[in-house]
């Protein structure tokens, strides 16, 4: 429940995070739409350090709450109980092809068998044992 909450306000901020920094006025004149006067209620000036604190505020709680998530997937480790009330039975016939015949039989696996040991090769006549 704790993490859906603030997975969701995470969602929210990083929104709110791209909402902002698109209204910010470029300094080569692409996406900016905002910086002008806005409406007379703020200058131009008011409008650029508000963006530029709720960008930072964003930013910071994106941060926040990124860390906090990865936090709490790491400490919920709780047990998860698997319904296994819908599974279907296992059936222990073998597929049949459309002629009735099985496509495969079960067989017993083979014995394994033991390798002969090897003869010992004798060294050479002319040949020097090595010092250690």
């Amino acid at each position: 429940m704790l993490i859906t909450f603030i997975l969701v306000l995470h969602g929210l901020i990083s929104l709110a995070l791209v909402g902002v920094i698109l209204l910010q006025k470029s300094e080569g004149g692409g996406l900016g739409i905002g910086g002008g006067n806005a409406g007379g209620m703020m200058t131009a000036r008011g409008a650029a350090d508000l963006l530029t604190r709720s960008t930072m505020v964003l930013a910071s709680l994106f941060v926040l709450t990124s860390i906090v998530l990865a936090i709490l997937a790491t400490t919920n480790k709780r047990e998860h109980v698997i319904d296994t009330s819908l599974a279907k039975p296992a059936t222990t016939s073998a597929p049949a092809a459309p002629g009735g015949v099985p496509l495969f039989q079960k067989t017993e696996p083979a014995a394994p068998v033991a390798p002969a040991p090897a003869a010992p090769v004798p060294a050479p006549a002319d040949s020097v044992p090595l010092a250690r």
